[in-house]
């Protein structure tokens, strides 16, 4: 039996069956990482970010595709962790903002949706490379458009993007040389066609049909979390005060943080079609900090208020309100205050989104004229290393690097709980870039925000050092930027699999040395390959050498290891720090 459209229902389905089958192949989408390193982390990044959009779908459930596409897409939008993560949040914004008009999509439409993702998801990026996730999402919407006007059957069609995604798949070792060197497929390709297949199976569920299509059925048994252990601060200077440090507890003016939906249906019955900006204006009376995030069905708000009561019965006239959340941010302040900056995380809000971030409390923005002119975030994984950017006047380090990408919604949160006038952002990991200039890219118009590119985490450290308050934005990113340019980058771990990478000859359980994203170095030793990396890395040998041990460095390699360097290079500065960071052992830094 054909299916000649897709309802709301039937996408709400394939979209669940998608996110299904991507998370039981979320490891095997990890295990195609180039690099041969223990934190490969495409599929749990694309599996985070589709459970984000899952769990928006499942709170607001639409007969209508267009409403739930566009349901989806903020979920997803908010939950983006990595560069796969926002790439696929983009696709499918921009197959929302095709569907956001239909209550069903016919195969021509469905095909123009999925072209439209694609053109929305190139602009996202500004140096689209081929062989990747944008390669087959493009390639399958492009076949899509063509066998669109040879069929009326959508399963017919899903077949042939399914078939065409894979068949482009099974290429990009062929358009990427890097992949054909490692001898592995695209790994954010591979997330997009398990999800394609997860279409695929409810549809052939859903009419009966054979396609001939074979789907992959695999377990995998995740890899343990990795730990970080609670290291001491390791810089000693004199200290900045931070914007949270500022802040009083009495000045926090509209002290209660609030977040609910409203449930539009009933307002909309009783005649009371919203009006976005009406009640944005009312909010703003006795509140601040107001995000609204409107579809045909849902509102979702948050807001700081004097008045919570109010608040709520500007609501309720638009429909009614559920999951209401509400905290007393000068309560919590206090708490932060009489535990240290590091303690009293504020209460989860979005317990059924994945989340791995502890932040500050929310306090409310203060008058201009009270305002931090500078707020910092920036990511670290490593207690020692959150120590280091706290000691230089970072005021939020959110867990992360390749282990665990912060989202999308976890960099406007605590952009949101910084009272400064402008918010500098430090990703220190080149798969977190995408996802902070997202949230930078919702906050346009409200918040200013700015994000230094920095891809490792010396290149933050040398940011972080490079700034000075009492310069402008402008010199101050010019500073930053000037700084990362100048910092050479290494990190050693150890291999998870045998492979061949620029003629070296990797073993699994071996360790390697990566410089500036590429590997160089390998042996079966720990201290023999930083030796190699750091042979690589000095050029002139009066450099100012750094090293983060990590948490499973033990002290006497690493006092061996800076006895070397003492030896080999006696012009160098060396500096010894406990970093705390998991998986790898050492990260390096040297700067002229």
């Amino acid at each position: 039996m054909s299916k000649r459209s897709l309802n709301g229902t039937d996408f709400n389905a394939m979209v669940l069956a998608g996110a299904d089958q991507l998370h039981k192949h979320a490891e095997h989408v990890n295990s195609l990482n180039v690099f041969p390193v223990p934190d490969g982390d495409t599929g749990t990044n694309m599996n985070l970010t589709m459970s984000a959009g899952v769990a928006e779908l499942k709170r607001n459930s639409s007969s209508s595709i267009g409403s739930c596409a566009g349901i989806l897409s903020k979920g997803l939008l908010m939950g983006a962790r990595g560069n796969s993560g926002v790439i696929l949040s983009q696709l499918f914004r921009g197959f929302s903002r095709y569907a956001a008009p239909y209550e069903e999509l016919n195969t021509l439409q469905f095909a123009a949706a999925l072209q439209s993702g694609v053109d929305t998801a190139y602009k996202a990026v500004v140096k689209p490379v081929e062989g990747t996730i944008l390669t087959v999402a493009k390639e399958a919407a492009k076949h899509a458009t063509y066998y669109a006007r040879r069929t009326n059957d959508i399963t017919e069609l899903m077949s042939e993007v399914l078939k065409k995604a894979n068949e482009t798949l099974a290429l990009t070792p062929e358009m990427l040389p890097v992949l054909k060197q490692v001898g592995v497929v695209d790994s954010g390709g591979k997330g997009l066609v398990y999800i394609y297949e997860g279409f695929m199976e409810y549809l052939l569920g859903a009419t009966g049909t054979d396609s001939g299509i074979q789907l992959v059925k695999e377990t995998v048994t995740p890899a343990p979390a990795a730990k970080v252990t609670q290291t001491a601060p390791v810089i000693s200077r004199e200290l900045p005060l931070t914007a949270q440090a500022r802040l009083e507890t009495e000045d926090i003016e509209f002290l209660y943080d609030m977040e609910f939906f409203i449930n539009r249906q009933l307002g909309e019955a009783q005649g009371t079609p919203f009006d976005e900006e009406n009640f944005r204006k009312a909010l703003s009376v006795n509140g601040d900090s107001i995000i609204i995030i409107s579809d045909d069905e849902v509102i979702k708000v948050h807001v700081h208020s004097k008045t919570p009561g109010d608040v709520l019965n500007l609501a309720l006239q638009y429909g009614e309100i559920t999951q209401i959340h509400i905290l007393n941010m000068r309560e919590q302040h206090r708490d932060l205050l009489t535990a240290g900056m590091d303690a009293a995380p504020a209460p989860e809000l979005f317990a059924d989104i994945p989340q791995e971030q502890e932040l500050p409390p929310e306090p409310s923005i203060l008058p201009a004229d009270e305002l931090a002119p500078f707020g910092f975030i920036a990511v670290s994984s490593g207690q020692g290393i959150a120590d280091v950017f706290t000691s230089l006047g970072v005021d939020i380090v959110l867990s992360g690097g390749q282990t665990m990408n912060p989202s999308t919604e976890d960099f406007v949160k605590a952009i949101h709980s910084i009272d400064a006038e402008h918010v500098f952002i430090l990703p220190n990991n080149s798969n977190i870039v995408l996802a902070a200039k997202q949230a930078r890219d919702l906050l346009e118009g409200e918040r200013l925000v700015t994000v230094i590119p920095s891809k490792t985490i010396p290149q933050g450290i040398s940011a972080a050092f490079a700034f000075q308050e009492d310069e402008s934005a402008e010199s101050n990113e010019e500073n930053m930027l000037e700084a990362i340019a100048h910092v050479r980058s290494g990190q050693v771990t150890y291999a998870v699999r045998d492979t061949v990478f620029d003629d070296l000859e990797i073993k699994a359980g071996h360790f390697i040395g990566i410089h500036d994203s590429k590997i160089v170095a390998t042996e079966e030793g720990l201290i023999p390959t930083c030796e190699q990396l750091l042979n690589k890395m000095i050029e002139s040998g009066d450099e100012v050498i750094t090293i983060l041990a990590g948490e499973e460095a033990e002290e006497v390699e690493t006092e061996r290891l800076a006895s070397w360097l003492a030896a080999e290079y006696p012009n160098a500065e060396i500096e010894v720090h406990e970093g705390g960071q998991p998986i790898y052992s050492y990260l390096f830094s040297v700067e002229a």
